[in-house]
């Protein structure tokens, strides 16, 4: 099966579509990887908003054309990426095969059982993990800046970073929204509410005299401890994300108070300060390049010693190693005056 798939690879070389997926300098490539990019921050927004229920009831149509559209692309994607692999068994279950499939899962469950679980709470946390598909943006800025010579460094640092924080934000929003927010969202007190009314009809509970009887309060799933309504900071995925982005600076006005927000809040907490380590680099090594001397190019114009450019020349047969040995005596000025006179 591994020599079928490397003769397709082989045979496809000079195709347009493995320039798309696998030609990085071709402008094939990039115009595909622009593309993707615009899905993945469009698609991501898009479900972020809607989890707004005002925004949800009012563009409900609008955002699920952009699922569509862009759940076309990711597995277009997919797909020719499995195509083109050497080894399409071994891209299936890397991590960036797995990241791609679970981008577009969530909507093929959806299509595939039509209106029976599209509400549910099932599907709604996987659509979560399309958040994931942000981490492409990464590899893409890494393989679209191979090049380093021909780019701005100071631009490809920060677009990587940028990248990479644009990953974090939207992966820890949308698990904070996922384990805590999801447990007061509209849905799931609407659906509390509608248990504890049968409870209460069943028990012949009169609501009028007890309305606290059908009064839905959310509580923790694992330490059972009730979420009081003034808690309720992560009621959507745009809320978690601006807790997020201070969090990741160093400041924050809103906290969980479930165990899983606070384990979901230690990881972001982590990966703030590890984010601003790295930019503390990226800049640093950015201003010592543009206006200081570049440690590596000191280095590298150090290692161009009289030793390494003779022996260089000796073992291209340019001279031989007597003559190696006379030059090696002469000074300076007597070697530049010897090669003008040539």
């Amino acid at each position: 099966m591994l020599q079928t798939n490397s003769a397709g690879s082989n045979s496809n070389r000079g195709g347009i579509f493995y320039r798309l997926i696998k030609d990085f300098s071709s402008i094939e490539f990039q115009i595909w990887t622009f593309l993707i990019n615009v899905a993945i921050f469009v698609s991501c927004f898009s479900m972020a908003l809607e989890t707004v229920d005002e925004y949800y009831e009012k563009y409900n149509l609008l955002f699920k054309y952009v699922e569509y559209i862009s759940v076309s692309l990711f597995a277009a994607d997919y797909i020719l990426n499995v195509y083109f692999a050497d080894k399409r068994i071994k891209y299936i279950f890397s991590f960036w095969g797995v990241v791609d499939f679970l981008s577009i899962l969530p909507t093929l469950l959806q299509v595939v059982n039509l209106s029976a679980f599209q509400s549910t709470k099932l599907i709604r946390s996987l659509r979560v993990i399309r958040s994931l598909r942000v981490l492409k943006m990464v590899k893409f800025a890494f393989l679209n800046n191979m090049d380093s010579k021909k780019v701005n460094p100071v631009f490809t640092n920060l677009k990587i970073y940028f990248a990479i924080f644009f990953s974090v934000i939207m992966i820890c929003s949308s698990l904070m929204y996922l384990v805590e927010g999801s447990l007061y969202s509209t849905q799931a007190m609407e659906q509390g509410e509608q248990q504890l009314i049968e409870q209460a009809k069943a028990q012949n509970i009169d609501v009028e005299k007890n309305p606290d009887a059908i009064k839905f309060v959310p509580e923790d799933p694992i330490s059972g401890i009730p979420i009081a309504e003034d808690k309720r900071y992560f009621s959507s995925i745009p809320t978690a994300m601006w807790w997020c982005v201070l969090a990741v600076t160093g400041y924050g006005d809103m906290f969980p108070v479930t165990v899983g927000g606070r384990i979901v809040a230690c990881f972001t907490f982590l990966l703030g300060l590890t984010l601003f380590g790295v930019l503390i680099i990226i800049v640093g090594n950015s201003i010592i390049k543009l206006f200081f001397i570049d440690p590596d190019e000191e280095a590298r114009a150090q290692s161009f010693s009289r030793e390494t450019i003779l022996a260089a020349m000796i073992k291209r047969d340019w001279i031989s190693e007597d003559k190696a040995r006379e030059i090696e005596l002469l000074a300076e000025n007597e070697i530049i005056q010897k090669f003008k006179s040539l």
